[in-house]
């Protein structure tokens, strides 16, 4: 790995897999008016949790911009360490996103990855960055992978909230039954 980080546009750089990483970014909005109004769990943030929302997103934004520029290290252990990572992520994000946009408005996801995490496409968004900062041998990359899973528990709490006032009972039910990222099942107070 290296210290100074490598720019240089190619065909084989790191945007590849950022774009199927992409997918669901642009579908959420489109599922979302389709479903009840108020429904926006964000709207309940508080101010520490916007600032975080938008530092998140400009972590993203930072990342995909870096991908473009960032060479993969094809044929060293570095990507073919880094690959495997990644492609476990997105297959697992891609298939908790299309649960979700199967999934009925009315009742919480809880089958699939979700059995394992109340948050599976949070940890496979953090499989995939640190796949491709592997896979590219960039510390820059993984840094800015680390900054992003480090925010998300900021607004988390609040997205359970919202659940459990959307879903009720059953996503009590779930909440127990659940890590809320992976480990031991149990439920940890919301907040």
């Amino acid at each position: 790995m290296s210290l100074v980080p490598a720019f240089q546009i190619g065909l084989w750089n790191a945007w590849i897999p950022m774009l199927v990483s992409l997918i669901p970014v642009f579908l959420i909005p489109a599922i979302a008016r389709t479903r009840e109004k108020g429904t926006n769990f964000t709207a309940a943030f508080d101010r520490k949790q916007k600032t975080t929302h938008v530092a998140i997103h400009v972590v993203y934004l930072v990342l995909i911009v870096y991908s473009i520029f960032l060479p993969l290290k094809l044929g060293t252990v570095w990507f073919y360490v880094g690959i495997p990572i990644c492609a476990i992520g997105l297959a697992v994000y891609l298939s908790v996103f299309a649960r979700f946009a199967a999934a009925p408005p009315d009742k919480p996801v809880t089958t699939g990855a979700h059995r394992v995490s109340r948050h599976p496409m949070y940890l496979s968004g953090f499989l995939i960055f640190a796949g491709i900062g592997t896979a590219s041998a960039s510390w820059v990359f993984l840094l800015l992978s680390v900054a992003y899973v480090t925010m998300v528990p900021v607004f988390v709490a609040a997205e359970e909230r919202f659940c459990l006032q959307h879903y009720g009972d059953p996503y009590r039910d779930y909440l127990e039954r659940t890590p809320r990222w992976i480990g031991r099942p149990g439920n940890k107070p919301v907040g």
